[in-house]
């Protein structure tokens, strides 16, 4: 019975299960047609590999898509996923160096959502499940937890970037060219 819905799930899809590549075809392609990530990657230092990312990144018409994108609510993990995939894919550097890049492009895309006035950013996708990463509503009363009859505000922060977590050459663009960046992306965005 099991076997039957398979063959009726690769019908539907239209797909032929035998139309991959068997085990090690990959090793008899031709060295002189390698994969981009199949050859050295062009970038191997951490610092120059987040500049990379940052100049794609804001670039204006990249800018100006990638504030949309988070403004309707993509978790800015899976662009980070993306981000970094697509580099690596394109050979400018290998799977270690894409993986120490997360951090970093994470608080980048921070920066960029909070520029934008984006404060309602979804930062992982199962974050809108989980009580403990929501925001309190509006209409959530204060508790005094102290006793001194004050109730205190309900805050919520979000982490900054920092030297520990970005190059400070990097971080002097984020805090000066990025807002500046970002405010013409949104003005144009208003005139249209």
């Amino acid at each position: 019975m099991a076997n039957k819905l398979q063959e009726k799930r690769f019908e539907d899809a239209a797909i032929s299960p035998f139309n991959a590549p068997i085990p090690g075809e990959a090793l008899t392609s031709s060295p002189d047609n390698a994969k981009a990530w199949e050859r050295p990657p062009e970038i191997v230092d951490e610092e120059q590999a987040m500049m990379e990312v940052y100049l794609v990144l804001t670039e204006q018409d990249a800018l100006r898509e990638l504030v949309k994108i988070i403004d309707s609510g993509v978790a800015l993990d899976e662009i980070a996923q993306v981000i970094l995939y697509k580099g690596y894919t394109e050979g400018k550097y290998n799977p270690d160096l894409m993986l120490m890049l997360i951090e970093p492009t994470l608080y980048l895309l921070i920066s960029i959502a909070d520029y934008a006035g984006i404060k309602d950013y979804v930062l992982y996708d199962e974050e809108e499940n989980d009580p403990d990463t929501q925001i309190p509503d509006d209409n959530v009363k204060p508790i005094d937890m102290d006793g001194d009859g004050v109730a205190d505000e309900p805050t919520t922060t979000r982490a900054e970037p920092t030297e520990d977590t970005v190059s400070s050459s990097l971080l002097s663009k984020i805090k000066k060219e990025l807002p500046t960046k970002i405010k013409e992306v949104i003005t144009e965005e208003e005139e249209v």
